[in-house]
């Protein structure tokens, strides 16, 4: 939930774009209405920020995403300011969101999880192979010692 006065309609509009664009819904609703509309769910605890006019960001596949877009446009337009929000219901404040709104989205961290798993494999063979193309290159040759086979008793 964000205030959203003293926005032109250029930077509504390419807000409005952006959300759209990511997934996200955005509208203006009033709070009368949006009181009566969160009685009894796991919004409830919006009613105390329902003064003033209010637009909601509602995302539905990730749950960052909405988020990070408003903190985006926040920067650069000092006019929208985060009031509240919730994600996987849990109440947060507008510094609870602009810390939520900096986690990148969940395909890139399954990305970089995915990516650590992989690391360590693809240095220590890049670092193998470079040994072994710097020893053929300076001319050094290992020699291989026999295996020596062990007889159980």
């Amino acid at each position: 939930m964000v205030d959203a006065r003293g926005l032109t309609v250029e930077q509504d509009t390419a807000l409005r774009k952006q959300l759209r664009d990511a997934g996200v819904d955005y509208k203006v609703y009033k709070n009368t209405m949006m009181h009566f509309a969160i009685q009894g769910t796991e919004f409830e605890g919006l009613d105390e920020y329902l003064a003033g006019p209010s637009a909601f960001a509602f995302s539905y596949e990730d749950a960052t995403a909405g988020a990070s877009i408003l903190n985006k446009v926040a920067k650069d337009v000092k006019e929208l300011e985060f009031k509240v929000g919730v994600v996987e219901g849990v109440v947060y404040d507008a510094e609870g969101m602009k810390k939520i709104a900096d986690i990148p989205s969940r395909e890139v961290l399954l990305s970089k999880l995915l990516g650590s798993f992989k690391s360590p494999r693809v240095l220590f063979r890049t670092r193998y192979r470079s040994d072994r193309k710097e020893r053929r290159s300076s001319g050094i040759i290992l020699e291989r010692k026999p295996h020596k086979q062990r007889r159980c008793a």
